[in-house]
């Protein structure tokens, strides 16, 4: 059984509704789409979206 790389995503479903335009994370697909298990964005003090950043971003390369 190979194993999965842990830079690697699960590339089998993208999360509905997420649109992301961020080419050169792991988690992007080529079609504005996020494979992350789960995003997460952040921080609690913003006040718009200028202000906010997902912090599950991870670089393609590794």
């Amino acid at each position: 059984m190979k194993q999965k790389n842990e830079c690697t995503p699960d590339m089998a479903k993208h999360i509905k509704g997420i649109v992301c335009d961020v080419r050169n994370c792991a988690y992007h697909n080529g079609k504005s789409e996020c494979y992350a298990g789960s995003i997460c964005v952040g921080p609690c003090e913003a006040d718009c979206s200028a202000n906010t950043v997902c912090a599950t971003f991870k670089p393609r390369e590794c």
